[in-house]
């Protein structure tokens, strides 16, 4: 029988044990250092090459590369060799280029920089652009939109309203309200397609109209309890039966404020005759140009994505009977939406847009 050279005996350094029986405990994601961990630490126990690759179903040259490379460098022989290529480490420099370039120009066939186009002017991979971008929270391909209100009592509507949000008064309900007009009752064109392993759901790009419905809704901002009426039109009338709602919704020993924005029907000669007779109905409008301080807003979003967005509707009564649907489901376990940010946050966030929006004169 042929014998193979006798092997090097392989002894731990002091400390090295308690390293490796850690490594070859890691979890799935470092499985490679875990095997080479316990390659070394049946080699310790005298086992051959042949015996180790035996007991951990591997190949008798793997164990006997794991076993040389300890012998070599020890504990850092069992880690990862740099590869061949480009080193990953980037100089401050070539960082330093990459922030400047995307923070103060464009490239000159487009609005934005991409990945590419920023590779290609710096002379380094599309993976590292990434990396740097990541790094600084940059996103070049992204754009939102704001606005900036031109109330004149700005200020004293957002003292107010988040006054209400972040202390109510007591023996009162604070209602979020407004109108999701002319949602549509769409129909695909065609049957859709629905998900399968490997295959995501699929639906026409186009669709067929049948009606349009609006929805009044009162969220309550200490709940996230919802009242909610569809009407078919949106005109000072219909607000005016959805007050009737409220009010009938309310315990009558309740103050009622609400928080709605400046849109017409709000303020006619009808609504502000029916407030009269009702003292205890109290509104707070908010700024123009600044819907965001009204919490039903939120709702109204969750109510897009949740069931308009990829319902399919082939009535308007459809369309209003999974609205309702809808409300009821939320009332059953109602989450309110927490405001946190004081009236002094908002309003110093507000000066520093303004701030920068005039320094870039853009």
């Amino acid at each position: 029988m042929r014998k193979g050279r006798p092997l090097t005996p392989l002894h731990l350094a002091a400390g090295d044990r308690a390293q490796l029986v850690i490594w070859s405990k890691r979890p799935k994601t470092a499985q490679a250092l875990a095997m080479r961990a316990r390659i070394v630490l049946l080699a310790a126990e005298g086992l051959s090459n042949t015996a180790i690759a035996g007991r951990l179903h591997t190949m008798q040259h793997t164990a006997g590369k794991w076993r040389r490379r300890y012998l070599e460098c020890g504990l850092d022989g069992l880690l990862d060799e740099p590869r061949p290529g480009t080193s990953n480490k980037l100089s401050d420099q070539e960082v330093e280029r990459v922030l400047a370039l995307t923070l103060e120009s464009a490239p000159t066939d487009a609005t934005h920089w991409s990945t590419r186009s920023m590779a290609e002017r710096v002379g380094l991979s599309r993976a590292s652009i990434h990396r740097i971008w990541q790094a600084f929270s940059l996103a070049p391909h992204r754009s939102e939109t704001f606005k900036l209100s031109k109330d004149p009592l700005f200020i004293d509507k957002v003292r107010d309203i988040v006054g209400l949000y972040l202390a109510p008064p007591e023996r009162a309900l604070v209602l979020c309200v407004d109108e999701k007009s002319q949602i549509q009752a769409l129909d695909r064109t065609a049957p859709l397609l629905p998900m399968h392993p490997g295959q995501i759901e699929r639906r026409t790009h186009d669709y067929a109209r049948h009606g349009t419905t609006s929805l009044f809704a009162a969220l309550d901002a200490k709940t996230g309890a919802l009242i909610g009426q569809t009407q078919r039109r949106h005109r000072s009338v219909e607000f005016r039966n959805f007050l009737d709602t409220i009010e009938r919704n309310v315990p009558p020993e309740l103050d009622i404020h609400l928080i709605l924005d400046n849109y017409g029907t709000h303020k006619t000669q009808l609504i502000r005759d029916w407030l009269v007779k009702r003292p205890r109905f109290h509104l707070h409008f908010t700024p123009t140009s600044a819907s965001w301080l009204n919490l039903v807003e939120r709702w109204f979003a969750l109510l897009t994505q949740k069931q308009l967005r990829r319902g399919v509707h082939r009535s308007t009564n459809e369309l209003e009977s999974a609205i309702r649907s809808f409300i009821q489901q939320h009332n059953k376990d109602p989450k309110p939406f927490l405001w946190h940010k004081t009236a002094d946050q908002i309003l110093d966030s507000v000066a520093r847009l303004c701030i920068r929006t005039l320094e870039t004169g853009h």
